[in-house]
């Protein structure tokens, strides 16, 4: 896929955010699936990885204590060990970082229905937010809802659209409290999107707000 057909971009906050390491790690997850198939956002992540390395050089030293080394050595020693991972898939709908996230391509994924013909796959990530694949069959339309924090969706396969625009391969949707939506997936494909959220989702119909309990949405 040509990182030209991508319309809809990360923003700079997000991308210093990144940069500066301070992102959930659900957050750092679709942000590096995004860089690895856009140029653009990817040139301005570098820049502000160049940025950063210039401030920390011209900020000094400043003096370790006497166990420093030793307590990153323990740190290192008792550190997760290393899994082998499987074999990195060829024209995959999941884009590299994702792919070795789950271990695989789409068929790694272990999908629990949700309703409608909607499927969802949890990402095992931080509590500070939460990553989720969802599958949307096409022309199908997800609840109507608004947001208590951000969420962040980017498209693998096939397109979604709502008030903010046409979503395809690569675009990924921004929406904080302000956007109130109903994304509908494209009539051509099935869509399959990650989305990442720092906090529920706010329905306004009964049967998704029952729901939501139980789905973690």
């Amino acid at each position: 896929m040509s990182s030209n057909s991508i319309k809809h971009h990360l923003n700079d906050a997000i991308l210093m955010a990144y940069a500066a390491g301070t992102l959930p790690e659900a957050f750092n997850l679709i942000v590096a699936s995004h860089l690895s198939m856009c140029d653009t956002c990817r040139a301005s992540a570098e820049s502000y990885d160049a940025l950063g390395g210039e401030i920390l050089d011209q900020s000094g030293t400043h003096e370790m204590s006497h166990d420093s080394f030793a307590a990153t050595l323990s740190l290192i020693e008792g550190g997760p060990v290393d899994t082998i991972r499987a074999p990195r898939a060829k024209d995959s709908v999941l884009p590299q970082p994702l792919q070795d996230y789950v271990g695989g391509d789409l068929d790694a994924i272990k999908w629990k229905p949700v309703g409608m013909g909607v499927k969802q796959a949890i990402l095992p990530t931080s509590r500070e937010a939460s990553a989720r694949l969802l599958f949307i069959p096409a022309g199908a339309a997800m609840p109507d809802h608004g947001h208590h924090g951000t969420e962040m969706t980017m498209v693998l396969q096939g397109a979604f659209q709502d008030d903010d625009g046409y979503f395809a391969r690569g675009d990924v949707e921004i929406a904080d409290s302000e956007l109130h939506h109903t994304p509908v997936a494209d009539i051509h494909e099935d869509c399959i999107c990650l989305a990442v959220t720092d906090a529920p989702l706010r329905f306004d119909s009964l049967i998704p707000k029952i729901a939501q309990r139980f789905l973690r949405i």
